[in-house]
């Protein structure tokens, strides 16, 4: 493909075909530690290896904070005794699919206060986790909306 076919189609025509944005739901799961500071739990994602929050599509007959809750059980073995504490915002990016294509998606993101961690859980052998601080976190992620939340905390 010439450079000026590249540029008409990302430029021009990506644009165009487009969709709108996809919905996930996240857990930015946190702890307290004893110097009364806070603690936040990322993951490795299972494609690319690079540090998430756990996060994932809505579920049928659960609502946005519960899937997110859900989420951070599978993929980061956060214990059922956690508690929801609300919205903390959003951000976006782009999910790269199979088919060579990037989605936008926007994730919704809840605050999870953990109690507990489960060494077995869903996806305890396709990623690793990590208790860091909220901006020790923000350096680690990648996506912008991401670490200004993380920033927030």
């Amino acid at each position: 493909m010439t450079t000026s076919m590249k540029r008409a189609w990302t430029e021009y025509v990506q644009p165009i075909l487009r969709r709108p944005p996809e919905l996930q739901v996240a857990a930015l799961c946190y702890r307290e530690i004893a110097s009364g500071e806070k603690q936040v739990l990322l993951v490795t994602s299972r494609g690319t290896g690079r540090w998430i929050v756990p996060k994932g599509w809505p579920m049928d007959g659960k609502k946005a904070a519960e899937a997110a809750l859900q989420e951070a059980w599978e993929e980061a073995g956060v214990a059922d005794c956690a508690a929801i504490e609300g919205h903390v915002g959003s951000y976006a990016y782009d999910k790269h699919l199979d088919d060579g294509y990037d989605a936008p998606v926007e994730v919704e993101v809840f605050k999870v206060r953990v109690k507990q961690l489960a060494d077995i859980y869903p996806e305890h052998d396709e990623r690793t986790r990590r208790w860091v601080s909220p901006a020790d976190a923000a350096e680690m992620v990648q996506e912008p909306g991401l670490k200004a939340i993380l920033l927030e905390m």
